[in-house]
């Protein structure tokens, strides 16, 4: 298994639009920032972690498809990113038929783990952004992480959502990886002029407790406008709330691990 120096988290939530993608590369462009090495493998067939780290599309001629249906080496299928300190396994379009493929294939839950063990040495933190759906895609993702981060829109249906997660969560602990752990829940899209966000953060504090993070992610126009330039928001506009907001995520995500470590 990998070193467990480095972190594998897998950024998961089968609901689209919840700021799952801007949370990868956020989040990797922020610990990248304190000097940590970090590695994301887009794992959406979309492709909008590489296209959000300004990876073009003749930049992906090896993708996590190649990783996981060709075990082509972790090293070939790497690319830097224009932040120092962050490494990418772009997405292409390729991988929209990984699904299937991977149905017949030996070790099909396993193999995005088997082709990442000891590779990954080098990294602090692989960050695995997953497609919107529990699929064998998600599924690769958890079998290989060591904890789960997800990212939750304030909204009606969010705890609905995060219920069916966590007992996916729960059941890839028991059969598949038994040290799978929850990172922690990030509350994105917060409006605090909204009384029915409001109510659904205080329903999932209330529900997981010290899991969910201090941290929320303001709904904030600028963050959506940065991938359409190819940058995440730290990078297009470092002193928007947005921008703030993740630094802050990475400042207490690596507070929190430091803790449990002195335990």
């Amino acid at each position: 298994m990998e070193n467990q120096m480095t972190q594998i988290m897998a950024i998961v939530n089968q609901k689209g639009g919840v700021g799952k993608t801007t949370t990868a590369i956020n989040l990797a462009t922020a610990m990248a920032a304190t000097g940590k090495q970090v590695l994301v493998i887009d794992l959406d067939p979309q492709g909008n972690a590489s296209t959000g780290l300004g990876i073009s599309q003749k930049d992906r001629q090896f993708s996590s498809y190649d990783l996981l249906i060709r075990e082509t080496s972790l090293e070939h299928v790497t690319t830097s990113s224009f932040v120092p300190g962050l490494d990418i396994v772009p997405s292409n379009m390729d991988l929209s038929g990984a699904e299937i493929e991977m149905v017949a294939l030996p070790r099909r839950e396993f193999r995005l783990r088997d082709n990442l063990s000891h590779a990954v040495d080098d990294y602090d933190y692989v960050l695995i952004d997953c497609p919107p759906a529990l699929g064998f895609l998600s599924l690769n993702a958890l079998t290989a992480a060591h904890t789960v981060l997800v990212p939750l829109q304030c909204e009606f249906y969010a705890l609905e959502g995060l219920s069916h997660l966590m007992r996916t969560v729960e059941r890839v602990k028991q059969n598949l990886n038994p040290s799978l752990e929850l990172q922690g829940i990030v509350l994105t899209m917060y409006d605090g002029r909204n009384s029915l966000c409001g109510q659904v953060a205080e329903d999932v504090r209330g529900f997981l407790g010290d899991k969910v993070y201090d941290t929320v992610i303001p709904r904030n126009v600028r963050v959506s406008e940065a991938p359409s330039y190819g940058k995440p928001v730290l990078l297009y506009d470092h002193r928007c709330a947005g921008a703030k907001a993740y630094i802050h995520l990475a400042g207490e995500m690596l507070r929190r691990e430091n803790t449990n470590r002195a335990r």
